[in-house]
């Protein structure tokens, strides 16, 4: 093989390679965004339902403090 072929097919392999690389890197990112805001999401849910329960909570004290 002559050494022109090598150097292609080496620069070929390194084509090969990065793309594959960074196709890994995207699928890595977006999964990491999806991640990010389920965390987001479940976080101001939470933070939702905890004002919701301590409303009802105070308007049941207030109920059977005015009983």
């Amino acid at each position: 093989m002559s050494e022109k072929g090598q150097v292609q097919r080496n620069v070929t392999n390194l084509i090969l390679f990065v793309n594959s690389f960074l196709s890994y890197l995207l699928v890595f990112v977006v999964s990491i965004a999806v991640v990010g805001v389920a965390i987001f999401a479940g976080y101001k849910l939470r933070v939702r339902k905890d004002a919701k329960n301590a409303l009802l909570k105070e308007q049941e004290q207030n109920a059977t403090d005015g009983q």
